[in-house]
């Protein structure tokens, strides 16, 4: 199987080896257009998709794993503006041209769409030759046009005129006016006046609107005619005419923007809006269309890390496509739904199935889920794709992005329709589902019934779209003849697996690290001499110990662009500095309590460990207050013991006989603190009774304390031996 976007390594007669892109298919998967990746002047080359796989089978053909024009697939954060600027315009040229396939890949029709492109814009032929080369050998996207070294402006900028207008000249001029210079202020005034008379309810005509304008901002001073104060225009001279307006608004305005402004978002909608017919439409082949939606699952979860702690319910984000009816994509997490969770079911389109469903302890098979690829178009809910930046996508993967508008949710039919599928088998067998038409007063809540952590309930989730993949039959599903005509099982793997063998050309082959790369949510780690940390975890990478990270964090700490996979934390991703690859970096051995849990368990936790905290806290502080007041009453009581027995003695006494006392209080604690035989412990005592009785005569030199010592020694050795 060849798909669009394909790198192929041909070995030729001569030994030596090509380089070519799979730059477009054809529907019945008959023929192909390649392009030489490794010569500057260069065009397309016609081949069959029989010869290609015929060379494949003599092992002439290869597929060829990495781009050597990744460095393309970079955020558009990294990007220069003066770059942008040119990737822009270069794409403006060729925009138009590049749409027409296969017409642009034939030498003839081609000719014919750069000649009228010269003649349109002025540039050279050769230029437009550079373009298109350049955007089919780098992957067909709109960043395949950013430039290598050097970058040029200027060109494509719009014109000012500071002493005459532009335009044709009127007829009697010299009477009527030839209209005045519309300046960056002249605009200016234009767009208030439009949004202040014309893009109301009261839906003046665009005449009307000049006027208002006119005796509002162009009045050189005001007469009075029967008492009525008018407005004195400015001479006709230095006036913009009705035609210069008109040309300003249609310049500015598209068909959609004006019956939107005029009538509302909600009757364009309803009123004005593009009839497409069914879903499929004229959605010919897998990857044309993938439609992405969240919905929140009606059952209450616990967590992995404490089965008596309930985490919420949990959110599921579904990838299908429209053509097939396969589920391409899941995630099933605790975010959103936002664009974070999308972006991670997403990346899952592009992911090996067989090793994803391994993580949930499922076996399958690659022909159950062989699905890894991108589409051509994405169609979301705006609360997906809100706020975030899609040109993303659209610059990166060449992947057209559509929201659908409000009130028009049917849009996503076939995404909403699944999710009703799974809810009735899935609901019935599950613990801790919400049923609020049985519910009444005084029943068992229904969120203590919760059994299942996140990653089971995953689990349950994956067997409901394998079934669907590979056993539910499409009953509504809008056949076409040559489907009838081939007998296709209406089940979306059939459906799939079809479409690829005779409409596979919209599919789009990427790198599954590059697609991480750019949808896997990023943050900053601080590197410090503990580790790399991030949401309190710590890790390390065979980088950060080469070259000695750890220890210069002693010194100073720094953060570092990271990006992490909130369905595991055993790992994060530090992206190199091209942006092409990544290096993985693992949890210490200590952290090991995180690997293989979900961000959102790793935050409950440490949530549940902040609450523990400081429901203790108020405890710690009584004790810390009890803790003083005992301190303070030992204190006290020694005070009271040294005023009962102090003598008076000169400050030079007190301190003169230090060593001597400590040498005395050290000799009474060795003897309090020996550690004595349980048999010597009777014997002991015996000595010491008689000790009480016993006068000791101390002899000259030596201390009293010597003399008891060296008394009960010969004593408790004579008693021991005797024993």
């Amino acid at each position: 199987m060849f798909v669009v976007n394909d790198i192929i390594r041909i070995e030729e007669a001569s030994g030596k080896e090509r380089l070519e892109r799979i730059i477009w298919i054809d529907e019945g998967n008959v023929v192909c257009y390649t392009i030489d990746m490794e010569k500057e002047s260069t065009t397309p080359i016609k081949r069959k998709i029989s010869d290609l796989q015929q060379l494949h089978n003599e092992q002439l053909l290869s597929l060829n794993v990495s781009d050597p024009y990744g460095f393309i697939y970079q955020d558009e954060e990294q990007l220069s503006d003066k770059s942008k600027k040119l990737r822009d315009e270069r794409w403006e040229c060729i925009k138009d041209m590049v749409s027409q396939e296969p017409e642009i890949f034939e030498s003839d029709k081609r000719g014919r769409l750069i000649k009228a492109a010269v003649t349109k814009t002025g540039k050279t032929k050769r230029l437009f030759y550079k373009y298109l080369v350049q955007y089919w050998q780098r992957g067909k996207v709109k960043n395949a046009l950013l430039p290598d070294y050097k970058e040029s402006g200027g060109k494509g900028k719009e014109k000012t005129y500071k002493d005459r207008k532009n335009g044709r000249r009127k007829k009697f001029e010299d009477i009527v006016g030839e209209g005045i210079v519309i300046t960056d202020e002249i605009k200016q005034i234009f767009g208030v006046s439009v949004q202040r008379f014309y893009h109301t309810t009261k839906k003046n005509p665009l005449a009307t609107t000049y006027k208002l304008m006119l005796e509002t901002f162009f009045i050189e001073g005001y007469r009075y005619d029967k008492g009525v104060k008018k407005p004195i225009l400015f001479a006709q001279d230095k006036l913009p005419t009705l035609r210069q307006f008109k040309y300003w608004y249609e310049k500015t305005y598209k068909v959609e923007d004006k019956l939107r402004k005029r009538k509302g978002n909600r009757k364009y909608e309803l009123n004005h809006r593009a009839v497409l017919g069914t879903s499929v439409g004229d959605l010919y082949g897998p990857g044309t269309k993938y439609q992405i939606d969240a919905t929140i699952a009606d059952v209450y979860l616990i967590s992995s890390f404490n089965r008596n702690w309930i985490i919420g319910r949990p959110v599921i984000y579904v990838v299908i496509d429209v053509f097939s009816r396969m589920v391409v994509g899941l995630y099933v997490g605790l975010e959103g739904p936002s664009w974070f969770g999308a972006m991670m079911a997403l990346a899952n389109t592009t992911s090996d199935k067989v090793s994803y469903c391994k993580q949930y302890g499922i076996e399958i098979t690659k022909e159950e889920w062989n699905c890894h690829y991108l589409p051509q178009t994405l169609l979301a809910d705006r609360g997906e794709l809100e706020g975030y930046n899609v040109e993303r996508l659209i610059n990166a993967f060449h992947m057209k992005v559509e929201n659908t508008p409000p009130y028009r949710a049917d849009w996503k039919g076939i995404v909403e329709q699944h999710f009703r599928i799974i809810n009735t088998k899935v609901k019935p067998f599950l613990p801790g589902t919400i049923d609020t038409d049985v519910r009444v007063r005084g029943d068992r809540d229904y969120r203590l019934d919760a059994t299942l952590t996140l990653e089971e309930f995953t689990s349950v989730i994956i067997k409901c779209v394998l079934y669907h993949n590979n056993h539910h039959w499409l009953k509504n599903y809008n056949q076409d003849e040559m489907m009838i005509e081939d007998e296709v099982s209406l089940i979306p793997r059939e459906l799939w697996n079809w479409g690829i063998k005779n409409r596979s050309g919209k599919l789009r082959s990427y790198s599954e690290d590059i697609v991480k790369l750019h949808l896997l949510p990023t943050a900053n780690a601080r590197v410090t001499y503990k580790g790399i940390e991030f949401k309190k975890m710590r890790f390390s990478s065979e980088t950060a110990l080469k070259e000695n990270w750890f220890g210069e964090a002693r010194e100073k700490s720094w953060k570092i662009p990271i990006c992490y996979d909130p369905r595991d934390m055993s790992h994060i991703y530090l992206p190199s500095e091209d942006g092409r690859s990544y290096e993985v970096a693992t949890l210490l051995d200590h952290q090991k309590k995180y690997s293989g849990k979900t961000i959102e368990e790793v935050e409950h936790y440490f949530a549940y460990e902040l609450l523990k905290e400081q429901s203790f806290a108020h405890e710690e502080l009584q004790q810390s207050v009890d803790l003083a007041n005992d301190i303070e009453h030992i204190v006290q009581k020694a005070k009271r013991s040294l005023d009962k027995e102090k003598v008076q003695m000169s400050n030079n006494q007190k301190v003169k006989g230090i060593r001597e006392n400590r040498l005395m209080e050290k000799e009474a604690r060795r003897k309090e603190e020996a550690f004595l035989l349980a048999d010597a412990i009777p014997i002991l005592q015996e000595v010491e009774n008689k000790e009480k009785v016993e006068e000791v005569t101390p002899i000259k030199g030596v201390s009293k304390m010597d003399l008891l010592r060296q008394k009960q020694k010969e004593k408790l050795k004579h008693a021991i031996s005797s024993k």
